[in-house]
């Protein structure tokens, strides 16, 4: 499949297409060659956006709901008529194996059309309040009400999905938003925002699409017309930008270094199909991608055999060909400082299993064993096509090692017993537990957010629709 992209994009200021320059190059990240140029937003554009999102506030807010679910209804009905195209471009921009990219793009179509049944069930509460003399004859009510203009910073590991975690709820509850798009894959967000601009319903400052160097995007942050932050990215970046936020409200999905714990009774071909794909899809580059296996005792050499055997099968390559399933890095200085990692670890005392060779951008699907916790490859996000094996023999041994972690996003469980899945549901640090498959598994309608360093909040829309409303209570007296 290849699709023609053009040699330009624009950026979106207040719901429409603006070119004030091409100073942002995209890189397609398999050959390193210039693929497109699109617009850099300077720091009076940004204001300008904000001051749009300000604006539109009130005529946001009254937005009927079939209105909302109408916006994000054509926008499913766009992305299934330019899903080849929208693969195409993660394809590009992000590296991404087509048959990832096309499974991003199907997960855009969802969370879109998830919003659009969510846009009509913003649901409040009636509240008895005579709960004493003083209160008899008053009763209580209370709705959910827009918080205002958002700020949304999206990550380059999901340019489509993780940019329509924050849209798409947004669209439905009737926020503005402003969003800064990650600069290495900006064509994703740019896309929906072309969509975005075919609704003639939605009042000029709705949204902004505004890609921005990192130095020039303060705004985004500390700007105190904005009343929600949601950041998806590095827990570093995230953590510095919760500090300059001042009063908003702040949601920060981070990172992970997540775990699987695989049990002596759990079935290994199904374990091996899933942790293969968890550990290595899309060249490992998610914040809930296995990166640490935990493999009872009984079963430990036979599925370490396993997974060596498989991930010596994995095609490498252009993201372009549909046989391929690893693709490069996002950059040649993210797979170099991975591969500083597994050396590093090596010359630590671990065992190299199988891969870890580099050609620029390109690492190998990376095995290792025997890693010292206190190295980077263990302790640290690799965010890159590596995992680590160790062996354990007793549950609640495991279920320490797992917590073992500055982050907490998810974790998956390969066991048929059902007391050992509620101990681990009681006593792992995590967001969330997956039993039977692996941490990185996420249906777009769950709840989904980590503990610790991986973050605040949740997303997934019913949630996120939450976070982005403000309850507002009413009391009557009954004369």
């Amino acid at each position: 499949m290849i699709v023609k992209l053009k040699d330009v994009y624009p950026l979106y200021l207040n719901n429409k297409a603006a070119q004030p320059n091409t100073d942002l190059a995209v890189t397609d990240k398999f050959t390193g060659e210039v693929a497109f140029r699109t617009a850099l937003a300077t720091p009076d554009v940004i204001d300008e956006a904000i001051a749009g999102a300000v604006r539109a506030t009130a005529p946001m807010a009254k937005l009927a709901s079939f209105e909302k679910q109408d916006v994000l209804n054509h926008c499913v009905a766009r992305f299934r008529e330019r899903f080849d195209e929208l693969a195409y471009a993660l394809c590009v921009e992000a590296g991404k194996p087509i048959a990832d990219a096309e499974g991003e793009v199907g997960r855009l179509i969802d969370t879109f059309r998830i919003a659009a049944e969510e846009a009509v069930r913003n649901y409040g509460e009636i509240q008895p309040l005579d709960i004493s003399p003083r209160s008899k004859g008053y009763m209580g009510m209370w709705k959910r009400v827009p918080i205002g203009p958002c700020s949304f910073i999206s990550p380059f590991n999901f340019p489509l999905n993780l940019a329509a975690h924050k849209i798409a709820p947004a669209i439905a509850v009737g926020c503005p938003f402003v969003m800064k798009p990650a600069s290495m894959t900006p064509l994703g967000a740019i896309i929906i925002g072309e969509v975005l601009a075919e609704c003639d319903i939605l009042p000029e400052g709705a949204f902004s699409i505004l890609p921005a160097s990192r130095n020039g995007a303060d705004l985004f942050t500390s700007d105190d017309r904005l009343k929600l932050l949601s950041f998806t990215g590095s827990p570093g970046v995230g953590w510095d930008l919760k500090a300059k936020a001042g009063k908003k409200k702040v949601i920060l999905e981070l990172g992970g270094n997540a775990a699987v714990i695989v049990d002596k009774d759990a079935d290994l071909d199904h374990a091996l199909a899933r942790i293969i794909f968890g550990a290595f899809y899309q060249s490992g580059q998610s914040c809930i991608g296995v990166q640490r296996i935990l493999i009872h005792a009984d079963v430990y050499d036979r599925f370490r055999d396993m997974l060596v055997e498989k991930t010596k099968t994995l095609v490498s390559g252009n993201p372009k060909d549909r046989d391929t399933f690893i693709g490069p890095m996002i950059s040649e200085k993210e797979a170099a400082r991975l591969d500083g990692w597994i050396q590093d670890a090596v010359a630590g005392g671990a065992t190299l299993l199988t891969g870890g060779r580099r050609d620029g951008a390109m690492l190998e699907a990376t095995l290792l064993e025997n890693v010292d916790r206190k190295a980077d490859a263990y302790r640290e996000e690799a965010f890159g096509p590596l995992a680590i094996l160790s062996k354990f023999t007793d549950w609640d041994d495991a279920l320490a090692e797992v917590n073992d972690s500055k982050f907490g996003l998810q974790a998956g469980l390969f066991t048929r017993d059902l007391h050992k899945v509620l101990a681990a549901w009681d006593d792992l640090d995590v967001g969330g537990i997956v039993v039977n498959d692996v941490s990185s598994y996420r249906v777009d309608n769950m709840p989904y957010g980590g503990v610790k360093d991986s973050g605040l909040g949740r997303e997934g829309i019913r949630f996120a629709m939450e976070d982005m409303t403000e309850i507002r209570n009413m009391v009557i007296r009954r004369a």
